[in-house]
């Protein structure tokens, strides 16, 4: 008889997203006619950029001419795509990257969670806490923890835990660690590691011979011009650190799909270079992204390109900017929202995020995230994001303060 792979067993309920969905569509089911504003799951509501759907819509056309057509393409990316990418997003930072440094891949949740198929099956795993679900999840699913515990913590991973007096920013493991995973801007409490930290990021792994996975999906919503956009612009990172990247919140292509890896030469273990691991995997498990998709994304660094989508980066900052003010005037206590399209907000003491959701949505018929869906050192917070439309983003600030909830 077949038999399953346990580890699944250890996650604890469904996956926090898909959760938070199932609880809004009972209330939905429930109240018809509610008017519910959504600032839980962090997806976009602006149309995708002029110059993108231009370039899409002539791929479409190539697409439908013999002469044109293209079927499978290269499991990395088209060129084109990977030198608009090094182009637009690493030249400027003063980072220069071989074009096969670059994987073009249909999500960075996809890599995120795949990546560490690369790694031995008993490497250890540091963890930032609270952080994105899928670092941890993905690596219980591998089978590289013990049980889950009752204080909300896994056996045999490290957590990093970053609270509002470290600034939300995690500390050096005190044990040495294989893997290490950071996320910058910080999904979901907004903080962005400074250039000192990062230094000392890397300084650590290239001691210990650590890797570092860093996400930096949503680099393009930093505003201070003094911190970094890409781990590669700490000198020696190449050696240590593969960096993930999205269009989804960048770009809009949360519904079309694309982001891209970076795996440096550089970075081999145990005499292995991991980009040639990265490759071997992508080619034997991925077909690549529609030839359609990645001329869209081509066109995010073209000159117009470039200006549309500043300017849907700068509608979601500034929802940002309602929410942090508005609440901040409200008596709250919040984090974030400055460079981050994530609003932190710490609940009053004594309030249990998960329950909160509920009250939100009950009293309020507002969407939001319950910390502790982000780990153990998320609960007493909450997440909002800034993804949604203005108007209900000003009525949904609205309806939380006038609710007394705060």
């Amino acid at each position: 008889m077949a038999q399953i792979n346990t580890s699944y067993l250890k996650l604890p309920g469904s996956y926090l997203f898909a959760e938070i969905k199932r609880k809004v569509d009972a209330y939905q089911k429930e109240h018809p006619d509610a008017d519910i504003i959504r600032l839980g799951i962090g997806d976009v509501t602006r149309p995708l950029a002029p110059a993108v759907i231009a370039a899409m819509h002539a791929a479409v056309d190539e697409m439908a001419d013999s002469a044109t057509f293209r079927g499978y393409g290269p499991e990395q990316g088209y060129d084109f795509l990977i030198n608009a990418i090094i182009a637009g997003e690493y030249r400027p930072r003063g980072v220069e990257l071989d074009p096969c440094e670059v994987f073009v891949s249909d999500g960075s949740k996809c890599d995120v969670g795949n990546i560490q198929e690369i790694f031995s099956p008993t490497a250890s795993v540091a963890i930032g806490d609270p952080v994105y679900p899928v670092y941890l999840d993905s690596n219980v699913m591998a089978g590289r923890t013990g049980e889950f515990r009752s204080d909300g913590r896994f056996e045999g991973i490290t957590y990093l835990t970053g609270t509002a007096e470290n600034g939300f920013v995690p500390a050096l493991p005190e044990r040495p660690v294989d893997l290490i995973y950071l996320c910058s801007p910080n999904n979901p409490t907004g903080s962005v590691l400074s250039r000192a930290e990062l230094e000392k990021w890397v300084r650590y792994a290239g001691e210990t011979g650590a890797v570092i996975l860093f996400d930096s999906a949503y680099s393009a919503y930093i505003r201070d011009p003094e911190l970094p956009r890409t781990i590669y612009e700490i000198p020696g990172a190449e050696e240590v650190a593969i960096e993930f990247k999205s269009f989804s919140k960048t770009a809009g292509f949360t519904g079309v799909r694309c982001a891209f890896t970076v795996v440096p030469r550089a970075l081999k273990r145990d005499g292995v270079s991991l980009n040639s691991l990265w490759n071997r995997r992508q080619c034997t498990k991925f077909n690549g992204v529609s030839y359609v998709v990645q001329r869209g994304a081509e066109a995010v660094y073209s000159p117009a390109g470039a200006v549309q989508t500043r300017e849907a980066v700068d509608y979601y900052m500034e929802n940002a900017r309602i929410i942090r003010e508005g609440l901040s005037a409200a008596g709250c206590t919040v984090f974030g929202g400055e460079n981050a399209p994530y609003i932190w907000w710490k609940l009053p003491a004594g309030l249990d995020s998960m329950n909160f959701t509920v009250t939100l949505l009950k009293t309020c018929q507002v969407v939001g995230t319950p910390g502790v869906g982000f780990g153990p050192g998320g609960e007493g917070y909450f997440r909002l994001t800034a993804f949604g439309d203005r108007d209900r983003t000003v009525e949904g600030v609205d309806r939380i303060c006038r609710a007394g909830l705060v």
